[in-house]
C-alpha cells in the first residue's frame, strides 16, 4: 500500500517529530542548515529532506546567503492547526477548572483533619 503524502499540508507536515524539532529551533531565528545538522545531530541528506517537506507547505522559507543557504520559519501555515486545536483548549481549561476544584475540596478537607483532635492519647 503507497503511503501516504506529508506534504499536503502543514498538519501532516508537523507530525513528524524531527520536522517539529526544526521549527522549534528555527522559531528562535533564522539558521543555515548546517547549524540544523549539527543541533539536531542528524546528517545532512535527512536534514535537507524533512526542510524540503516544510518549505513545500510553506512553513519555512529558503534564501541565499553566499555559500549558505538560511531557512527561516513561516509560521502563517500553523494558523490551521492553531484555529483547530483552539476547540480542544477550550475543553481542556474546563477540565482543569473541574481538577482545580476537586483539589482545592481534598486541601481544605486535609486542613480539616489537621485540626481536628484524634482523641485517641
Amino acid at each position: 500500500m503507497a503511503r501516504a503524502a506529508t506534504t499536503t499540508d502543514a498538519f501532516n507536515a508537523v507530525a513528524e517529530p524531527r520536522r517539529r524539532q526544526i521549527l522549534d529551533l528555527l522559531a528562535a531565528g533564522e539558521r543555515p542548515v548546517n547549524d540544523l545538522v549539527e543541533l539536531l545531530g542528524l546528517a545532512q541528506p535527512q536534514v535537507s529532506k524533512h526542510l524540503r517537506v516544510l518549505r513545500e507547505v510553506d512553513l519555512v522559507h529558503v534564501r541565499d546567503d553566499g555559500r549558505r543557504r538560511m531557512y527561516r520559519l513561516n509560521a502563517e501555515p500553523l494558523r490551521s492547526i492553531h484555529d483547530w486545536l483552539r476547540k480542544y483548549e477550550q475543553t481542556w481549561n474546563a477540565r482543569f477548572d473541574l481538577l482545580d476544584d476537586v483539589l482545592d475540596d481534598l486541601k481544605k478537607d486535609d486542613l480539616k483533619e489537621a485540626e481536628t483532635p484524634d482523641g485517641d492519647d
